[in-house]
């Protein structure tokens, strides 16, 4: 059997539940560039795959989720720290990201974003040509 052995623990959870006022909570997020994508992972433990909705907006993107708590009125909680209901995060994307192909997948309680970087974004080479006649360069993208 669970015991609880901070009393001030769950007066620190009725605190913050009270101090949030529904607001959504956030979700825990990784962001880093692999080659020419941006992936970015959001921790989503307990959190059904139907019920993650994700939405572009211009170069905000929303990720929305929801985890439902314990809802039987018969069970009295011994310990209820797991957080539930909505969750919430916006990310700002750059102008040099390809918002229409986003790819989403989710495994193992983590939400895994990848972002292209747009192809006009992406470094290419720029060639010099000489022309030998004129003696003038030119210099073509």
């Amino acid at each position: 059997m669970l015991m609880r052995t901070d009393p001030f623990r769950e007066f620190d959870r009725i605190t913050q539940r009270l101090l949030e006022n529904g607001r959504p909570s956030t979700m825990q997020m990784d962001a880093y560039r692999e080659d020419d994508d941006f992936v970015v992972h959001f921790d989503l433990p307990g959190v059904s795959p139907e019920s993650i909705d994700l939405e572009v907006e211009r170069n905000v993107l929303t990720v929305k989720a929801e985890r439902p708590g314990l809802r039987r009125e018969e069970l009295e909680p011994i310990v209820n720290e797991r957080p539930s209901g909505t969750f919430s995060r916006q990310v700002f994307l750059g102008d040099t990201l390809d918002t229409d192909r986003i790819s989403a997948n989710y495994a193992d309680g983590v939400l895994t974003l990848r972002i292209p970087v747009a192809e006009r974004s992406k470094a290419r080479k720029i060639s010099v040509g000489h022309d030998a006649e004129t003696g003038r360069t030119a210099i073509k993208a």
